[in-house]
């Protein structure tokens, strides 16, 4: 079966459709019906082919049709008003709640409105009150401060536009060891992003630190140093060195280079001192 990706905004998740015997070309637009309604996508890359069953996907209904790209611009250009009234209504209702966005279905039967709050948020007399203005089917979406940093951007503590607002499609799971691997400071100020979640480049580099660590000791493990066993105190696999405390000796330290040290796989090294 063959099928393509398509995204929905700019740096947006992929999701895959049914090819349905279209000849379609990287960027082409494209109607697809989701769980949201008829919607207008865009074709990422080239057609996939994959086993009968492997993934529960929808045919593409047609390319988009001139018609279907203006009903489209039409709902872009009503949805940036909707973000106005919206807030309007939020604050007269005195809703602690931050509005993102709002999209319409390409039919226009749906209005789909996002918004960031620290708790749970009871937004029915705003809906209430939506609908009355709009007539269309409303629905309110809480996301997280990671969906709300990639629709407003800004800049990260390396000076660039935020990751998820210019590249990211999907959010990986990030996690404080993944600091730890990579002898982070463990300061929330220096290893958090805009959205108070821990930065996203903590993973590009992870999996080499850990293909890095297999094969070199961990503060705690021991070594043959230079002038005896000694206790690795800390250790940097990226630039191979070690700081060691000998264990004969405990007020002498030495740094030292991974080859200049011996030991074991597991960091411990062997009884008769070699690797």
């Amino acid at each position: 079966m063959e099928v393509i990706r398509v995204a929905f905004k700019k740096v947006g998740k992929r999701y895959f459709f049914k090819q349905n015997n279209l000849n379609l070309n990287d960027g082409d637009a494209v109607v697809v019906e989701t769980i949201r309604g008829i919607e207008l996508g865009h074709v990422i890359g080239k057609p996939l082919e994959i086993k009968e069953g492997e993934l529960e996907v929808k045919p593409i209904l047609r390319k988009a049709t001139s018609d279907d790209l203006a009903s489209f611009e039409r709902n872009l250009t009503e949805a940036k008003s909707v973000i106005n009234k919206t807030k309007e209504e939020v604050k007269k209702l005195k809703l602690e709640m931050k509005i993102l966005e709002a999209e319409f279905t390409l039919d226009h039967l749906k209005l789909i409105i996002y918004f960031e709050a620290e708790g749970r948020i009871d937004f029915r007399e705003l809906v209430r009150a939506l609908a009355e203005i709009y007539h269309v089917r409303i629905e309110l979406r809480q996301v997280g401060s990671r969906d709300g940093t990639k629709v407003f951007g800004g800049l990260g503590p390396c000076g660039m536009v935020v990751c998820c607002n210019t590249f990211i499609t999907e959010f990986d799971t990030i996690t404080v060891k993944m600091a730890k691997n990579q002898n982070l400071a463990l300061n929330p100020a220096k290893i958090s992003g805009n959205c108070g979640k821990l930065l996203c480049c903590i993973a590009y580099e992870d999996s080499n630190y850990k293909e890095l660590r297999k094969n070199f000791p961990n503060p705690g493990d021991y070594v043959e140093a230079p002038e005896g066993r000694a206790k690795v105190l800390a250790s940097d696999p990226l630039n191979r060195t070690m700081k060691v405390k000998y264990t004969d000796e405990p007020d002498k330290f030495g740094f030292y280079k991974i080859d200049e040290v011996k030991f074991n796989a597991k960091g411990e090294i062997d009884e008769n001192g070699d690797n």
